[in-house]
């Protein structure tokens, strides 16, 4: 099955036309599908548009939560082995489902789009490059459009994860630190006809703030000691290295320990080492709690193989 998942707020003019076009589309794939519409909240006539179609689930929020949180409810929703995101404002096209639906298929997890010809306003696209560069940065996984709502999920890799802040723009980069297999694709981008768009210069900040989340996620989920520790094995370093200055500018006759702030550098820098390492030792114990209430582990399995 192929679920469609639509975070919609405020998208009265878009919903039906959109529900037609994906209708056409799917029906032609002649498999079985369903399209979930996620209203966050919206303040016009959209619920009200969406309760006319068919066929169609619909979710309801109780108030705006935005679109990370529809979009985590539609994903936990959904019922299909191949899980596809897009926008509600008609700007993507149902006409490249089924290249993503294909590309799935031929061996990867998931499938990103790529707008390479973009009808946004130039303030949007450089926003945008300078995300992609961030992204690319950061997490080592280079993507030329990472906020393309356009995407394909296998179901086995998304099962589990759960959405906060904006981190849906980053989810591929998210997924791709924990083993899945990503690519990017060429899709098609039109303008919008109707309605406002959402994207503000606010979001674009609390996007980086998100994708350094999502690093902190992927190094954490394995060996968070591994990343402490490492910061406090630095921070030790630095205050020998403020202790051996000090003690160098004492022996030379320049400077008497009171009369620079190496010192207290050195306790600073040697105490914060340690904390490092106490906080990396309860992360260690808390993340194994974690995994063995949960009954959860920390690795995903692409396949298992059973022969008789």
């Amino acid at each position: 099955m192929i679920s469609i998942v639509i975070p919609v707020y405020n998208e009265e003019g878009n919903v039906l036309p959109l529900h037609e076009k994906l209708k056409a589309v799917l029906t032609a794939l002649n498999e079985p599908y369903e399209i979930i519409f996620i209203d966050d909240g919206s303040t016009d006539r959209t619920v009200e548009r969406l309760k006319t179609l068919r066929p169609v689930r619909i979710i309801i929020l109780t108030m705006d939560f935005g679109q990370t949180s529809a979009l985590d409810a539609g994903l936990h929703e959904a019922k299909g082995d191949i899980i596809i995101t897009m926008d509600g404002d008609l700007q993507n096209d149902p006409e490249d489902i089924p290249l993503l639906v294909s590309t799935i298929r031929s061996g990867y997890d998931v499938v990103t789009g790529w707008r390479q010809d973009r009808h946004d306003t130039a303030n949007r696209r450089i926003l945008s490059r300078l995300a992609n560069w961030l992204t690319a940065k950061i997490t080592g996984l280079t993507i030329h459009d990472s906020a393309c709502a356009l995407k394909a999920y296998r179901r086995e890799v998304i099962a589990d994860v759960r959405l906060y802040g904006e981190m849906h723009v980053f989810l591929p980069a998210f997924l791709h630190g924990r083993g899945a297999r990503v690519i990017e694709i060429p899709v098609r981008h039109h303008a919008r006809h109707s309605g406002l768009s959402k994207h503000y210069f606010f979001k674009a900040v609390k996007n980086l703030f998100d994708l350094m989340t999502i690093k902190f996620l992927v190094l954490m989920t394995g060996r968070p000691l591994v990343f402490f520790g490492g910061t406090g094995l630095a921070a030790v370093f630095l205050g020998l290295v403020a202790a051996a200055a000090a003690l160098y500018l004492k022996l030379a006759g320049q400077r008497n320990f009171g009369q620079t702030p190496l010192p207290i550098l050195t306790v600073f820098f040697i105490l914060s080492g340690m904390l490092f390492f106490m906080i990396g030792f309860l992360a260690e114990l808390i993340l194994r709690v974690y995994f063995e209430s949960s009954r959860r582990t920390p690795y995903s399995v692409r396949e298992r193989i059973q022969k008789e």
